[in-house]
């Protein structure tokens, strides 16, 4: 067979395994069609390059990354591996993509970048061997990144590593620990760490580039009370030292502003009789608020100024992630009994459906959000980062947060910061074990 014949055979069964599946579907109760529909995460992107964003998608059959240029519409697959690929992070600055390269998904790999437009997967961190991820952050200046790694062998390290040199340790401990974040203008390092001995509720502790200690909050009390902590993300402002965090010291995730020179502590009590979680609106005067109750849920606004909680409609539903545009719109991704998920704005209608199909639901929703004063847009935190992808020997499971719902994808995103891609850029309290698409901070 010729090889033009080769390809007509092959276009014409393609064809006919498309008309196949699509009588399939017709057939198909709605209740199945539902829960079968292709997936997308919340859309992380660029701090620096907002219309350049990462979004995971089991389109294909398997969850992988997707670029997106929002400028143009156009979408490109950036994976494509057996067991598909969900950790991934943008650069602020829009340029890469990071991804973790792990063999057939037992999250022990590299960290490897690929172009933003497409190109080559080349290893991202020189000298460093494989591991299990344990966070990564990226820096504004497109050359430093803060890479977080477990082994058996050597517990968690963590390393700066900057373009053109060979990686630093800046710390080491036999528990488990990770990066939580990079601020703003790359003079501080939050990380997570479990030094006290319980895996299942994280210390904080702050460092300079150069390793040493800036600040410690440990609710454990050195590990005689079962009160964790975790890292949301820096103020996304040059010189600002307040670090967003999540507590537990009234029984449940809530969100809290720490100011880690002066250690002034912002408590935020909200009223809200549910699960909260929270992420800073990019220029740190307020945050985007979800709340979740009796399987309901609503997103606000908080000005951290004035203290006031401002609602911002969305229909009745599920909201599983939720992210604050440039423009003042928010994107969440949204679900509800009747309708799959879906990521939609509240500039109106549906604003991302799975790679090569257009949702039914692509048109406006009656709930607009017409207030939000100085609205900006809003992730985990505005830096990539990305959480731990695989707790390392001993250390917590990512099991969701109470309220919230992991999606693959940030923040998520992280994909930011990072919140390495695996759910880009979603306000979710929960943040799966490894990494998550879009955000990696």
């Amino acid at each position: 067979m010729t090889e033009s014949n080769g390809s007509d055979a092959r276009d014409l069964r393609d064809q006919h395994e498309r008309v196949v599946q699509a009588g399939q579907q017709e057939r198909m109760p709605d209740w199945e069609k539902r829960f079968r529909a292709p997936r997308v995460s919340l859309p992380d992107w660029a701090e620096d390059a907002p219309d350049r964003s990462l979004f995971v998608s089991n389109a294909t059959g398997t969850y992988e990354l997707y670029a997106w240029d929002r400028s143009t519409g156009e979408q490109r697959q950036v994976t494509d591996r057996p067991n598909g690929t969900t950790d991934g992070v943008l650069s602020p600055d829009g340029a890469w993509i990071w991804w973790f390269d792990d063999k057939d998904g037992d999250e022990f790999g590299v960290w490897r970048r690929q172009p933003f437009t497409g190109g080559a997967d080349d290893l991202a961190a020189e000298g460093l061997d494989a591991s299990y991820p344990a966070g990564l952050a990226l820096g504004r200046d497109g050359r430093t990144a803060v890479v977080g790694r477990s082994t058996d062998e050597d517990g968690t390290t963590i390393h700066l590593v900057r373009t053109g040199s060979d990686p630093v340790e800046i710390y080491r401990h036999r528990e488990s620990a990770g990066v939580g974040d990079l601020s703003h203008d790359g003079s501080l390092i939050a990380i997570e760490h479990t030094e006290h001995g319980d895996a299942m509720h994280s210390a904080l502790r702050v460092l300079r580039p150069d390793g040493s200690a800036v600040a410690d909050l440990d609710d454990t009390e050195g590990g005689t009370r079962e009160l964790g902590l975790e890292v949301l993300g820096f103020a996304p402002v040059d010189g600002d030292t307040r670090l967003l965090i999540g507590h537990q010291r009234r029984g449940r995730w809530e969100p809290l502003v720490w100011d880690v020179a002066s250690g002034e502590e912002t408590d935020l009590v909200l009223e809200l009789p549910g699960d909260v979680s929270a992420e800073w609106y990019p220029d740190g005067t307020g945050l985007l608020i979800a709340h979740s109750f009796e399987a309901r849920s609503e997103l606000f606004r908080y000005d951290l100024a004035s203290r006031a909680l401002v609602e911002i409609p969305t229909p009745s539903g599920t909201v599983s992630g939720a992210t604050a545009r440039p423009d003042g719109s928010v994107e969440y991704l949204w679900s509800s009994a009747a309708e799959p998920s879906a990521v939609r704005s509240t500039a109106g209608g549906v604003v991302l459906d799975p790679p090569g199909m257009k949702s039914p639901g692509s048109v406006p929703v009656e709930d607009v959000w017409v207030e939000g004063p100085g609205a900006a847009s809003t992730h985990w935190s505005r830096s990539p980062r990305a959480p731990p992808a695989r707790s390392p020997p001993c250390s917590t499971s990512t099991a969701a947060r109470p309220g919230t719902t992991a999606t693959p994808s940030r923040r998520a995103r992280r994909p930011g910061s990072t919140t390495a891609t695996r759910w880009s850029g979603s306000t979710t309290a929960a943040r799966p074990a490894t990494a998550v698409p879009g955000r990696t901070r």
